[in-house]
């Protein structure tokens, strides 16, 4: 067989099974935009076209799987709140959070939105991700949902990198609804998630559960609904108390549940029965100054995937470097190199349901790759506000 492109003269980390699947004399070969091998250098086969990666590191292409990317405005006021003393629920009570970029985002135009995102975005390119996953939340009324899953898909066409949507229309009550929580769950349960559906604009469903946001029950509803349309689900779960989320999203078979601060050990148990991954946000931590550590131990006890994200968003986490977030949840939830390294690939490809796509280098799967000008993986999670990317492949390009 002769492939397209042999990338030889590398270190490899592939993500293959359990760790990081270190191959230190390795080639990764690709046809038709698909990984044909990756292994041992003298095992490769014959390319027509071949890059030497001088020793360099080869990882497979980043994955940010938890984001809310699409949105207008900005909140740095809020943030200058925080700093005087104000609480995430005394901002959210007072009128501000997320109700204010929802003002925001309703004004603006589909390509509003793509223009505003694509800075965002392009950062995320720019440290190595080839998937991102994007939910809505900022609209909370059909038309608006929509359009921001619109912008998010628009993105695709803009750049060269695999967009993953998430519907999250259950983010938090919209003004017009007058403080009526079930009734607007009878709009996102009745209305929003069947038209979601039937136009194709979301991989899955996700709900805010949380005493700001949506109770235990609300959430049951909408994942009855996004299973009844044929969704996946997710959840922000127990970031700020323990309504017992991660268990709920257990139940339902979830992709993955997110924040986890306020987990207790049945949620993890739950989790781990059910193959739910859990998502741990350490931007959201850092930028809230948090103290509720997730539980990282009971994680590992009951071996949950442990994936990480960037949770970008205007209120509480304006992070865009998958790089700096590693070294966050290094710094401040004690996560290892190697996990870190397998939160950013090939846990993120399992939070979202693609492992059969990305997220290790495996014959048969999509070719993305990060090349990194490091002479040891650590530095992936050691350094801050540096970029050792030396090239990024997206599909085989």
């Amino acid at each position: 067989m002769t492939c397209d492109t042999l990338w030889h003269n590398a270190r490899l980390a592939t993500l293959s099974g359990l760790g990081l699947g270190v191959v230190e004399q390795g080639a990764v070969a690709a046809k038709d935009g698909k990984i044909v091998y990756a292994g041992p250098q003298a095992d490769a086969p014959d390319a027509m076209r071949r890059v030497d990666c001088a020793g360099r590191w080869i990882t497979p292409g980043l994955v940010d799987c938890h984001t809310h990317l699409i949105y207008a405005g900005d909140r740095a006021r809020e943030f200058e709140m925080r700093l005087n003393g104000a609480t995430y629920e005394e901002i959210a009570k007072a009128g501000g959070g997320i109700v204010s970029t929802v003002t925001a985002t309703r004004a603006a135009s589909q390509d509003a939105l793509v223009a505003s995102a694509l800075p965002r975005l392009d950062a995320l390119i720019a440290d190595g991700a080839c998937t991102v996953e994007i939910k809505s939340g900022y609209g909370l009324s059909l038309d608006d949902e929509r359009k921001m899953l619109r912008a998010a898909r628009a993105l695709a066409d803009r750049r060269k990198v695999r967009i993953v949507t998430t519907f999250l229309g259950a983010h938090a009550l919209p003004p017009e609804a007058n403080g009526d929580k079930d009734r607007y769950i009878d709009l996102v349960c009745n209305e929003m998630i069947p038209v979601v559906a039937r136009e194709k604009l979301a991989d899955a469903v996700d709900t805010f559960c949380e005493g700001i946001a949506f109770s235990a029950e609300q959430t049951r509803r909408v994942f009855e609904a996004a299973k009844k349309h044929g969704l996946r689900v997710k959840l922000h779960a127990d970031q700020l108390s323990n309504l017992h989320g991660a268990e709920l999203a257990a139940t339902f078979g979830a992709l993955s549940a997110d924040h986890l601060e306020h987990t207790d050990e049945a949620g993890i148990a739950a989790m781990a029965k059910a193959g739910t991954v859990a998502v741990l946000l350490p931007g959201a931590f850092y930028f809230l100054r948090e103290t509720k550590q997730p539980p990282l131990d009971l994680i590992r006890k009951h071996r949950v995937p442990i994936a990480i994200a960037t949770d970008n968003n205007p209120g509480t986490s304006p992070l865009t470097s998958l790089l700096l977030t590693m070294n966050m949840a290094a710094t401040c939830f004690r996560m290892t190199v190697a996990e870190c390294i397998a939160a950013v690939t090939r846990e993120g490809a399992r939070a979202l349901g693609i492992l059969n796509q990305t997220g290790t280098l495996d014959a048969g799967k999509d070719c993305d790759l990060a090349i990194w000008n490091v002479e040891n993986l650590a530095e992936l999670v050691y350094r801050m506000g540096y970029n050792p990317l030396h090239a990024r492949v997206w599909n085989g390009q």
